[in-house]
């Protein structure tokens, strides 16, 4: 797989598991609808400005954008498995302290 699909495919995987719809994607990242469904179609590529845009809004970190999971050999899955653990324990941090700051 190009990497060009490849970040398409995972933007559109990310998006998904955000919950997100194209527009709610391009309005966090201040950019147009059509943009974001061009990319998710592999017409347009992003700069790395609006990498992390989409990146931050999507709260994964850039370079799980460009993971080919088809491609990954199984002795990576570990390592793998401790980056995806220790973005969700920096994730589920961020979020208690954010709650706590409120009270």
């Amino acid at each position: 797989m190009s990497l060009r699909k490849c970040f398409a495919v995972n933007l559109k995987k990310f998006r998904h598991a955000a919950g997100f719809s194209q527009m709610k994607l391009a309005e966090q990242c201040d950019t147009a609808t059509n943009y974001i469904c061009e990319i998710e179609a592999g017409k347009k590529f992003p700069s790395v400005e609006m990498i992390e845009k989409l990146a931050r809004a999507l709260q994964v970190q850039p370079y799980l954008l460009f993971f080919d999971a088809q491609r990954l050999p199984d002795r990576s899955a570990p390592l793998i498995a401790r980056q995806v653990k220790g973005d969700i324990a920096r994730r589920i941090n961020i979020s208690v302290q954010a709650i706590l700051a409120r009270y």
